[in-house]
């Protein structure tokens, strides 16, 4: 059985926010950790029944990137969840709520 590793470092500084975001994997095409600003993970507890996240930024990540960033997320989930259920309401429902996101993040 083939296995894969995703792992993540982050540095912290003397508040213990994060300072720098590096991630590497096994299957990633080239070598050594790449820097990162934003790490958004979700794990699905299936005894729970819930979600647990872990969001992360490192402290010089923009806030207009950080919108863009959480946007991207809901648009990749949208298409996720179509391939995943085929539910298409949903996936057009998460669509429009991205465009409805730009939408305000540009009028700024």
């Amino acid at each position: 059985m083939k296995k894969s590793n995703i792992s993540f470092e982050v540095q912290l500084d003397e508040q213990n926010i994060p300072d720098r975001i590096l991630w590497d994997a096994t299957d990633k095409p080239g070598q050594g950790s790449e820097e990162t600003k934003a790490i958004c993970i979700a794990l699905w507890d299936h005894v729970q029944k819930n979600t647990m996240r872990i969001d992360l930024w490192s402290k010089d990540m923009p806030v207009d990137d950080m919108k863009r960033f959480y946007i991207d997320c809901v648009g990749g989930l949208s298409q996720s969840v179509l391939t995943a259920t085929g539910d298409e309401f949903m996936a057009k429902e998460m669509r429009a709520l991205c465009d409805r996101l730009v939408e305000h993040v540009q009028k700024g």
